[in-house]
């Protein structure tokens, strides 16, 4: 992995923690994990709106993110063609080994059960 994708990965993984905390900070109907009262900081409108834009900010990012490190792990130098493409086309009679040697072994017969042990 090149040096520039290790760091993205790591930015990612951080933006994600990030963007999590920011979620669970967020007040839900019933009050959600926003404890305590933070009146001297922010009025609770405003704490919400600074949330939602956080949560949206980090998201944004996130998303970002993901779409470059997909676009990094692609291969520019893969063949394009399909994988049905790939089988050999050496034709074979129907029923014949694959490998053009002799016929097949006929299948070994089960071997008879252990006789159980006490």
């Amino acid at each position: 992995m090149h040096d520039w994708r290790l760091v993205l990965l790591i930015i990612h993984v951080g933006v994600t923690a990030a963007m999590i905390v920011v979620i669970l900070l967020q007040r839900s109907e019933g009050g959600g994990l926003g404890m305590g009262r933070t009146d001297a900081l922010f009025s609770v409108r405003g704490q919400a709106n600074m949330l939602s834009r956080m949560t949206a900010i980090f998201a944004a990012c996130f998303f970002a993110l993901s779409l470059i490190m997909a676009w990094s792990m692609t291969d520019t130098q893969r063949n394009t063609r399909s994988v049905i493409d790939r089988i050999p086309t050496t034709p074979t009679a129907p029923g014949a080994p694959a490998t053009g040697g002799a016929a097949p072994a006929a299948p070994a017969a089960p071997a008879a059960p252990a006789a159980p042990t006490r």
